[in-house]
């Protein structure tokens, strides 16, 4: 009987791994296909800001007429185009608040940027993080275990500060320790200030003939030490606990 059972188990196991392994190759082949065709039709050139401006009329008037199918197609467009890791989420910014207004269009961004950001996330721990822990984990857990346990203030600090790409901290969180609760609350709040400057810009769309006419050095000043000071909680507990040892 117990050989029986030591068998059962091991053939249970093993189609759990088949099982897991197809699960991966399908999200992969969904990516792939998502990617290749996005590059096949040639998507990419609508995400540009001589194309906003373009077709400004026509985006404007489709609004107007079908807000409801506008908002829909707005947050699901972006937060696919995230998901996926495709360029041209600034536009779809400048584009939420020409279509929207400051204020709701920086609320759509953050629905669409957040959902597709936290489906990034899960992807990536789906697909990758068993094997860096496997290949990884003796190395990484310290890291891991001081990432987890400040979670929140790194994350904030890493969606504050435009130097770190969006999509590679949506890749790089999912191999961590950190908890989806705490990935979705960060990143929703972190994105805020970026997502409101580019939505503000998008309200003066005609004016804007360059990104760098939004992102001066001020601005990118000021996301810094925003980003820095979401760090301050966390430096404060270290300096605390190497005080009091």
């Amino acid at each position: 009987m117990i050989r029986g059972d030591t068998m059962q188990a091991s053939v249970e196991t093993q189609s759990a791994a088949g099982t897991s392994s197809r699960g991966k190759l399908i999200v992969l082949a969904l990516f792939a296909a998502a990617i290749a065709i996005f590059f096949y039709l040639d998507l990419g050139r609508y995400l540009s800001l001589d194309a906003l401006k373009a077709n400004r009329d026509g985006l404007l008037a489709f609004t107007d007429e079908h807000y409801g199918a506008a908002v829909g197609i707005f947050v699901v467009s972006y937060c696919l185009l995230v998901a996926v890791s495709l360029p041209g989420a600034v536009f779809f910014t400048l584009a939420g608040g020409f279509l929207f207004g400051s204020l709701v269009g920086t609320l759509y961004v953050n629905l669409g940027a957040t959902t597709g950001a936290t489906l990034a996330f899960l992807t990536s721990r789906y697909l990758l993080r068993d094997w860096v822990e496997r290949k990884f984990g003796n190395r990484l857990g310290p890291i891991q275990d001081g990432f987890a346990k400040n979670a929140f203030s790194y994350l904030m600090t890493l969606r504050l500060i435009p130097v770190f790409p969006f999509f590679i901290v949506n890749a790089l969180s999912g191999l961590t320790k950190v908890s989806l609760g705490t990935y979705v609350t960060a990143t929703a709040i972190g994105i805020i200030p970026g997502s409101f400057v580019y939505a503000y810009a998008g309200r003066q769309l005609g004016t804007i003939n360059s990104l760098k006419e939004i992102a001066s050095p001020n601005v990118l000043l000021a996301f810094t030490l925003l980003g820095l000071l979401a760090l301050v909680p966390t430096l404060y507990q270290k300096f605390a606990a190497k005080k009091g040892a």
